[in-house]
Protein backbone atom coordinates (compact mmCIF):
# COMPACT_ATOMS: atom_id res chain seq x y z
CA UNK A 1 0.00 0.00 0.00
CA UNK A 2 1.31 3.45 -0.83
CA UNK A 3 1.49 5.73 2.22
CA UNK A 4 0.02 8.60 0.20
CA UNK A 5 -3.27 6.69 0.03
CA UNK A 6 -3.76 7.17 3.80
CA UNK A 7 -4.33 10.88 3.26
CA UNK A 8 -7.55 10.09 1.37
CA UNK A 9 -9.00 7.72 3.97
CA UNK A 10 -11.29 8.66 6.87
CA UNK A 11 -9.31 9.27 10.07
CA UNK A 12 -10.62 6.18 11.89
CA UNK A 13 -9.83 3.92 8.91
CA UNK A 14 -6.35 5.43 8.52
CA UNK A 15 -5.62 4.77 12.19
CA UNK A 16 -6.77 1.17 11.86
CA UNK A 17 -4.52 0.68 8.82
CA UNK A 18 -1.53 2.14 10.66
CA UNK A 19 -2.22 -0.09 13.65
CA UNK A 20 -2.29 -3.14 11.39
CA UNK A 21 0.98 -2.12 9.75
CA UNK A 22 2.60 -1.65 13.16
CA UNK A 23 1.39 -5.10 14.16
CA UNK A 24 2.90 -6.69 11.05
CA UNK A 25 6.13 -4.80 11.56
CA UNK A 26 6.23 -6.01 15.15
CA UNK A 27 5.74 -9.59 14.06
CA UNK A 28 8.58 -9.18 11.55
CA UNK A 29 10.89 -7.83 14.29
CA UNK A 30 10.05 -10.75 16.56
CA UNK A 31 10.56 -13.24 13.74
CA UNK A 32 14.01 -11.83 13.02
CA UNK A 33 14.81 -11.99 16.73
CA UNK A 34 13.76 -15.64 16.89
CA UNK A 35 16.09 -16.33 13.98
CA UNK A 36 18.91 -14.78 16.08
CA UNK A 37 19.37 -11.97 13.58
CA UNK A 38 20.70 -8.82 15.36
CA UNK A 39 18.41 -5.79 15.70
CA UNK A 40 20.84 -3.32 17.24
CA UNK A 41 19.09 -0.25 15.82
CA UNK A 42 15.34 -0.07 16.60
CA UNK A 43 13.05 1.25 13.93
CA UNK A 44 11.53 4.71 14.53
CA UNK A 45 8.75 4.57 17.09
CA UNK A 46 9.96 1.31 18.67
CA UNK A 47 11.91 0.88 21.88
CA UNK A 48 13.73 -2.05 23.42
CA UNK A 49 12.02 -3.15 26.63
CA UNK A 50 14.57 -5.78 27.67
CA UNK A 51 17.11 -8.15 26.21
CA UNK A 52 16.70 -11.92 26.52
CA UNK A 53 18.71 -13.44 29.33
CA UNK A 54 21.94 -14.97 27.95
CA UNK A 55 21.55 -17.78 30.47
CA UNK A 56 18.08 -18.71 29.28
CA UNK A 57 18.08 -22.10 27.54
CA UNK A 58 16.83 -22.48 24.01
CA UNK A 59 13.15 -23.28 23.74
CA UNK A 60 9.75 -21.71 24.56
CA UNK A 61 11.05 -19.59 27.49
CA UNK A 62 13.72 -17.87 25.40
CA UNK A 63 11.22 -17.32 22.59
CA UNK A 64 8.76 -15.67 25.01
CA UNK A 65 11.51 -13.37 26.29
CA UNK A 66 12.35 -12.32 22.73
CA UNK A 67 8.68 -11.63 21.99
CA UNK A 68 8.60 -9.18 24.93
CA UNK A 69 11.84 -7.51 23.84
CA UNK A 70 10.31 -4.80 21.62
CA UNK A 71 7.22 -2.66 21.93
CA UNK A 72 5.70 0.35 20.18
CA UNK A 73 6.73 3.49 22.09
CA UNK A 74 3.91 6.03 21.83
CA UNK A 75 3.18 6.55 25.52
CA UNK A 76 2.75 10.26 26.39
CA UNK A 77 4.69 11.72 29.36
CA UNK A 78 3.03 11.64 32.77
CA UNK A 79 1.96 15.07 34.11
CA UNK A 80 3.52 14.40 37.53
CA UNK A 81 4.01 18.10 38.30
CA UNK A 82 1.98 20.80 36.55
CA UNK A 83 2.29 24.59 36.65
CA UNK A 84 -1.13 26.09 36.03
CA UNK A 85 -0.94 29.78 35.09
CA UNK A 86 -4.67 30.36 35.38
CA UNK A 87 -4.38 34.15 34.99
CA UNK A 88 -2.03 36.48 33.17
CA UNK A 89 -3.14 39.58 35.05
CA UNK A 90 -0.74 41.07 37.62
CA UNK A 91 -0.40 44.16 39.80
CA UNK A 92 3.38 44.27 39.30
CA UNK A 93 5.31 45.01 36.10
CA UNK A 94 8.50 42.98 36.38
CA UNK A 95 10.65 43.82 33.37
CA UNK A 96 11.75 40.24 32.74
CA UNK A 97 8.33 38.57 33.18
CA UNK A 98 7.89 35.73 30.68
CA UNK A 99 4.16 35.14 31.22
CA UNK A 100 2.68 38.56 30.54
CA UNK A 101 -0.88 39.95 30.58
CA UNK A 102 -1.82 39.18 26.99
CA UNK A 103 -5.38 38.23 27.98
CA UNK A 104 -7.67 38.79 30.95
CA UNK A 105 -9.34 35.41 30.57
CA UNK A 106 -9.88 33.14 33.59
CA UNK A 107 -11.75 29.83 33.33
CA UNK A 108 -15.02 29.45 35.24
CA UNK A 109 -14.23 27.74 38.53
CA UNK A 110 -16.08 24.51 37.73
CA UNK A 111 -14.32 24.18 34.38
CA UNK A 112 -10.95 24.64 36.08
CA UNK A 113 -11.89 21.94 38.59
CA UNK A 114 -12.88 19.62 35.75
CA UNK A 115 -9.49 20.07 34.12
CA UNK A 116 -7.65 19.51 37.39
CA UNK A 117 -9.57 16.28 37.95
CA UNK A 118 -8.55 15.14 34.45
CA UNK A 119 -4.90 15.85 35.28
CA UNK A 120 -5.16 13.89 38.51
CA UNK A 121 -6.61 10.96 36.57
CA UNK A 122 -3.64 11.19 34.17
CA UNK A 123 -1.11 10.93 37.02
CA UNK A 124 -0.65 14.44 38.43
CA UNK A 125 0.83 14.47 41.96
CA UNK A 126 1.69 18.15 42.33
CA UNK A 127 -0.11 21.27 41.15
CA UNK A 128 1.44 24.72 41.30
CA UNK A 129 -0.87 27.71 40.83
CA UNK A 130 0.79 30.73 39.27
CA UNK A 131 0.11 33.73 37.10
CA UNK A 132 0.22 36.60 36.63
CA UNK A 133 -0.66 37.12 40.25
CA UNK A 134 -2.93 34.32 41.59
CA UNK A 135 -4.37 36.41 44.44
CA UNK A 136 -5.68 39.09 42.07
CA UNK A 137 -8.69 36.99 41.03
CA UNK A 138 -11.62 37.43 43.46
CA UNK A 139 -9.20 38.64 46.16
CA UNK A 140 -7.66 35.22 46.47
CA UNK A 141 -10.95 33.32 46.73
CA UNK A 142 -10.57 31.73 43.29
CA UNK A 143 -7.16 30.22 44.00
CA UNK A 144 -8.23 29.37 47.54
CA UNK A 145 -11.15 27.29 46.28
CA UNK A 146 -8.89 25.51 43.79
CA UNK A 147 -6.32 24.79 46.51
CA UNK A 148 -9.03 23.33 48.75
CA UNK A 149 -10.47 21.26 45.90
CA UNK A 150 -7.07 19.79 44.96
CA UNK A 151 -6.20 18.81 48.51
CA UNK A 152 -9.63 17.88 49.88
CA UNK A 153 -11.33 16.33 46.83
CA UNK A 154 -8.48 15.22 44.59
CA UNK A 155 -6.20 14.43 47.56
CA UNK A 156 -3.08 15.56 45.73
CA UNK A 157 0.16 15.02 47.67
CA UNK A 158 1.30 18.59 46.94
CA UNK A 159 -0.49 21.88 46.29
CA UNK A 160 1.56 25.06 45.94
CA UNK A 161 1.24 28.69 44.89
CA UNK A 162 3.74 31.18 43.46
CA UNK A 163 2.83 34.77 44.30
CA UNK A 164 4.43 38.19 44.64
CA UNK A 165 2.79 38.26 48.08
CA UNK A 166 1.45 41.80 47.90
CA UNK A 167 -2.25 40.85 48.03
CA UNK A 168 -2.22 37.99 50.55
CA UNK A 169 -4.01 38.62 53.82
CA UNK A 170 -4.02 36.61 57.05
CA UNK A 171 -7.70 35.78 56.65
CA UNK A 172 -6.75 33.76 53.56
CA UNK A 173 -4.45 31.56 55.66
CA UNK A 174 -7.21 31.10 58.24
CA UNK A 175 -9.58 29.85 55.56
CA UNK A 176 -7.31 27.93 53.18
CA UNK A 177 -3.90 27.50 54.84
CA UNK A 178 -4.52 23.90 55.91
CA UNK A 179 -4.92 22.85 52.27
CA UNK A 180 -1.70 24.49 51.02
CA UNK A 181 1.63 22.67 51.13
CA UNK A 182 3.99 25.36 49.81
CA UNK A 183 3.75 29.12 49.34
CA UNK A 184 6.53 30.49 47.13
CA UNK A 185 7.05 34.25 47.25
CA UNK A 186 8.97 35.99 44.48
CA UNK A 187 11.74 38.18 45.88
CA UNK A 188 14.58 39.25 43.61
CA UNK A 189 16.33 41.69 45.92
CA UNK A 190 16.51 42.80 49.54
CA UNK A 191 17.17 46.35 48.37
CA UNK A 192 13.91 48.20 47.77
CA UNK A 193 15.53 50.47 45.19
CA UNK A 194 16.46 47.41 43.13
CA UNK A 195 12.93 46.02 43.47
CA UNK A 196 11.58 49.28 42.05
CA UNK A 197 14.03 49.06 39.12
CA UNK A 198 12.91 45.50 38.42
CA UNK A 199 9.21 46.39 38.58
CA UNK A 200 8.28 44.96 41.98
CA UNK A 201 7.36 48.34 43.38
CA UNK A 202 3.88 49.36 44.49
CA UNK A 203 3.77 52.85 45.90
CA UNK A 204 4.77 53.08 49.55
CA UNK A 205 4.47 49.33 50.19
CA UNK A 206 7.74 47.65 51.09
CA UNK A 207 8.22 44.31 49.32
CA UNK A 208 10.86 43.06 51.78
CA UNK A 209 8.85 43.97 54.89
CA UNK A 210 5.86 42.16 53.44
CA UNK A 211 8.04 39.11 52.79
CA UNK A 212 8.87 38.83 56.51
CA UNK A 213 5.19 39.16 57.42
CA UNK A 214 4.26 36.34 55.05
CA UNK A 215 7.03 34.24 56.55
CA UNK A 216 5.44 34.58 59.97
CA UNK A 217 1.99 33.68 58.66
CA UNK A 218 3.36 30.56 56.98
CA UNK A 219 4.96 29.57 60.26
CA UNK A 220 1.75 30.20 62.18
CA UNK A 221 -0.51 28.29 59.80
CA UNK A 222 1.78 25.38 58.96
CA UNK A 223 2.58 26.22 55.33
CA UNK A 224 6.04 25.51 53.92
CA UNK A 225 7.68 28.80 52.93
CA UNK A 226 9.70 29.09 49.73
CA UNK A 227 11.45 31.98 47.96
CA UNK A 228 11.88 32.38 44.19
CA UNK A 229 14.50 34.80 42.83
CA UNK A 230 15.26 35.72 39.23
CA UNK A 231 18.89 36.70 38.87
CA UNK A 232 19.35 39.56 36.43
CA UNK A 233 21.59 42.52 35.69
CA UNK A 234 20.22 44.56 38.59
CA UNK A 235 20.74 42.01 41.38
CA UNK A 236 23.55 39.77 40.13
CA UNK A 237 26.16 41.48 42.35
CA UNK A 238 23.99 41.31 45.49
CA UNK A 239 24.93 39.22 48.52
CA UNK A 240 21.73 37.65 49.90
CA UNK A 241 23.32 35.14 52.28
CA UNK A 242 22.34 36.80 55.53
CA UNK A 243 18.74 37.59 54.56
CA UNK A 244 17.97 34.14 53.11
CA UNK A 245 19.43 32.34 56.13
CA UNK A 246 17.36 34.54 58.46
CA UNK A 247 14.14 33.77 56.55
CA UNK A 248 15.04 30.05 56.44
CA UNK A 249 12.82 28.93 53.53
CA UNK A 250 12.45 25.22 52.78
CA UNK A 251 13.72 26.03 49.27
CA UNK A 252 15.31 29.05 47.64
CA UNK A 253 14.78 28.62 43.90
CA UNK A 254 17.25 30.77 41.96
CA UNK A 255 16.49 31.25 38.26
CA UNK A 256 18.58 32.76 35.50
CA UNK A 257 16.77 35.51 33.60
CA UNK A 258 15.19 33.88 30.53
CA UNK A 259 14.05 35.37 27.21
CA UNK A 260 10.83 34.05 25.63
CA UNK A 261 9.86 35.33 22.20
CA UNK A 262 6.48 37.07 22.21
CA UNK A 263 6.45 37.47 26.00
CA UNK A 264 9.50 39.49 27.07
CA UNK A 265 11.33 39.89 23.77
CA UNK A 266 10.35 40.44 20.13
CA UNK A 267 7.97 42.72 18.26
CA UNK A 268 4.75 41.38 19.80
CA UNK A 269 6.12 41.21 23.37
CA UNK A 270 4.77 43.25 26.28
CA UNK A 271 8.20 43.43 27.94
CA UNK A 272 11.74 44.19 26.80
CA UNK A 273 13.87 41.93 28.96
CA UNK A 274 17.11 42.20 27.01
CA UNK A 275 18.52 44.72 29.50
CA UNK A 276 17.99 42.22 32.34
CA UNK A 277 19.87 39.31 30.75
CA UNK A 278 23.09 38.02 32.34
CA UNK A 279 25.69 35.57 31.07
CA UNK A 280 26.09 31.99 32.25
CA UNK A 281 29.34 33.05 33.91
CA UNK A 282 27.60 35.83 35.84
CA UNK A 283 24.97 33.38 37.02
CA UNK A 284 27.61 30.89 38.16
CA UNK A 285 29.41 33.61 40.12
CA UNK A 286 26.16 34.47 41.92
CA UNK A 287 25.65 30.80 42.78
CA UNK A 288 29.22 30.48 44.02
CA UNK A 289 28.72 33.50 46.31
CA UNK A 290 25.73 31.70 47.89
CA UNK A 291 27.04 28.12 47.87
CA UNK A 292 26.79 27.88 51.68
CA UNK A 293 23.01 28.42 51.66
CA UNK A 294 21.74 24.89 52.20
CA UNK A 295 18.27 25.48 50.71
CA UNK A 296 19.62 26.91 47.43
CA UNK A 297 18.13 25.27 44.31
CA UNK A 298 19.80 26.74 41.20
CA UNK A 299 18.09 26.65 37.81
CA UNK A 300 20.03 27.88 34.83
CA UNK A 301 18.34 28.43 31.49
CA UNK A 302 19.66 25.05 30.40
CA UNK A 303 18.09 23.26 33.37
CA UNK A 304 14.75 24.98 32.83
CA UNK A 305 14.58 24.07 29.16
CA UNK A 306 11.71 21.67 28.42
CA UNK A 307 11.61 20.53 32.08
CA UNK A 308 8.40 22.29 33.12
CA UNK A 309 4.83 21.39 32.24
CA UNK A 310 3.12 24.75 31.81
CA UNK A 311 -0.64 25.04 31.48
CA UNK A 312 -2.05 28.41 30.40
CA UNK A 313 -5.32 30.12 31.26
CA UNK A 314 -7.19 28.02 28.66
CA UNK A 315 -5.62 24.81 30.04
CA UNK A 316 -3.37 24.44 27.01
CA UNK A 317 0.14 23.06 27.43
CA UNK A 318 2.78 25.58 26.33
CA UNK A 319 5.66 24.25 24.26
CA UNK A 320 8.77 26.44 24.65
CA UNK A 321 11.19 24.35 22.58
CA UNK A 322 11.42 26.97 19.83
CA UNK A 323 12.04 29.88 22.22
CA UNK A 324 8.41 30.97 22.32
CA UNK A 325 5.22 29.58 23.89
CA UNK A 326 3.34 27.49 21.36
CA UNK A 327 0.03 26.19 22.78
CA UNK A 328 -1.46 22.74 22.40
CA UNK A 329 -5.20 22.27 22.24
CA UNK A 330 -6.95 22.56 25.59
CA UNK A 331 -7.10 19.44 27.71
CA UNK A 332 -10.78 20.32 28.23
CA UNK A 333 -11.38 19.75 24.51
CA UNK A 334 -9.05 16.88 23.58
CA UNK A 335 -8.03 15.31 26.90
CA UNK A 336 -4.70 15.26 28.73
CA UNK A 337 -3.09 12.46 26.72
CA UNK A 338 -3.66 14.13 23.36
CA UNK A 339 -2.66 17.62 24.52
CA UNK A 340 0.49 16.66 26.43
CA UNK A 341 2.06 15.12 23.33
CA UNK A 342 2.50 18.66 22.01
CA UNK A 343 3.86 20.10 25.28
CA UNK A 344 7.56 19.67 24.46
CA UNK A 345 7.98 18.29 27.98
CA UNK A 346 11.11 16.23 28.65
CA UNK A 347 10.59 13.93 31.63
CA UNK A 348 14.31 13.16 31.83
CA UNK A 349 15.17 16.87 32.09
CA UNK A 350 12.46 17.24 34.74
CA UNK A 351 14.04 14.51 36.87
CA UNK A 352 17.61 15.68 36.20
CA UNK A 353 16.88 19.18 37.52
CA UNK A 354 15.42 17.70 40.72
CA UNK A 355 11.82 18.40 39.75
CA UNK A 356 10.59 15.68 42.08
CA UNK A 357 11.41 16.29 45.73
CA UNK A 358 9.79 16.18 49.18
CA UNK A 359 6.86 18.42 48.25
CA UNK A 360 4.11 17.43 50.69
CA UNK A 361 4.18 19.29 54.01
CA UNK A 362 3.05 16.05 55.68
CA UNK A 363 6.50 14.65 54.80
CA UNK A 364 8.47 17.77 55.77
CA UNK A 365 9.87 18.52 59.19
CA UNK A 366 8.10 21.82 59.69
CA UNK A 367 9.17 22.37 63.30
CA UNK A 368 9.26 26.16 63.22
Amino acid sequence: MQLGVLGHLPLAVARAVLAALRGRLGALCWSLSLLSLPLSLPLPGWRRVSAPSPAAPAGPRREREREREWEWDDAPPTPTSVNYHFTRQCNYKCGFCFHTAKTSFVLPLEEAKRGLAMLKEAGMEKINFSGGEPFLQDRGEYVGKLVQFCKQELKLPSVSIVSNGSLIRERWFKKYGEYLDILAISCDSFDENVNVLIGRGQGKKNHVENLHKLRQWCRGYGVAFKINSVINRFNVEEDMNEQIKALNPVRWKVFQCLLIEGENTGEDALREAEKFVISDEDFEQFLDRHKDVSCLVPESNQKMRDSYLILDEYMRFLNCRNGRKEPSKSILDVGVEAAIKFSGFDEKMFLNRGGKYVWSKADMKLDW
